[in-house]
C-alpha cells in the first residue's frame, strides 16, 4: 500500500496538471449531424428512416411468431382467431416503439 499511494498522487496530480484539450485541436467546422438542413434532406431521411423501420418491425413480427409455438399468421388469416391478433398487433406496436426509440435516441 505504502508504493501504490506515491503512484496515484503522481497519477492525480499528472491528470489535474494537463488541459483535458488543446487549443489547436478545436476546428471551426460544426459536427455533422443527422438533422436536415433543406427539405430534399429531411424527405430522404424520412423515407430511409420508414423503410429501415418498416423492415425492422416485419422482422421483429417473423422473429417472434417463430419463437412462439404454432403458425400465428395462419391463426390469424385462416383460423380467424381474434386473440392472436391482437397479441400480433401488441408486438408490431412494442417492435415500432423500441425502432421510434432508437431512431430518436
Amino acid at each position: 500500500m505504502k508504493r501504490l499511494l506515491p503512484v496515484l498522487t503522481s497519477l492525480v496530480l499528472l491528470s489535474l496538471s494537463t488541459p483535458a484539450f488543446a487549443a489547436d485541436t478545436v476546428s471551426a467546422t460544426p459536427p455533422a449531424t443527422w438533422h436536415a438542413q433543406t427539405l430534399l434532406q429531411a424527405l430522404a431521411n424520412m423515407l430511409l428512416f420508414a423503410g429501415i423501420g418498416i423492415f425492422a418491425a416485419i422482422a421483429g413480427f417473423k422473429l417472434f411468431d417463430k419463437c412462439t409455438p404454432g403458425d400465428l399468421e395462419k391463426e390469424i388469416l385462416e383460423q380467424k382467431n381474434i386473440a392472436a391478433a391482437i397479441v400480433a398487433a401488441a408486438v408490431i406496436l412494442g417492435v415500432c416503439l423500441i425502432i421510434a426509440a432508437s431512431m430518436l435516441g
